[in-house]
């Protein structure tokens, strides 16, 4: 693979709207390059009979049943509230009139 230059090393700040000086060129240029060898080094390791995977393991769900259970009513859930309206909790304004 070939080596990534400062140019483009540069074009790709330019584009991630990141300012970099041209020491901070000079330094990432090599590194982006090994780090796409690497990349490109992992990329060659899987053949075409091995399945892609997200995970080395089986996942299975964990998660409980969705089951309807009794629980408070409107009434119960708002009576600790320092203040109500319309059968919801009233809390005050934190974004003006403009969102």
């Amino acid at each position: 693979m070939p080596e990534i230059t400062r140019d483009e090393v540069a074009h790709l700040a330019n584009l991630a709207r990141i300012d970099l000086d041209d020491a901070e060129l000079d330094h990432l240029a090599p590194q982006l390059s090994v780090i796409l060898e690497s990349v490109a080094s992992i990329s060659g390791v899987a053949g075409d009979d091995i399945p892609p995977t997200s995970h080395a393991i089986p996942l299975t769900n964990v998660f409980r049943e969705d089951v309807v259970e009794p629980c408070l009513t409107p009434e119960q859930a708002l009576s600790g509230a320092p203040a109500v309206e319309e059968q919801r909790f009233s809390v005050p304004r934190i974004l003006g009139d403009e969102q």
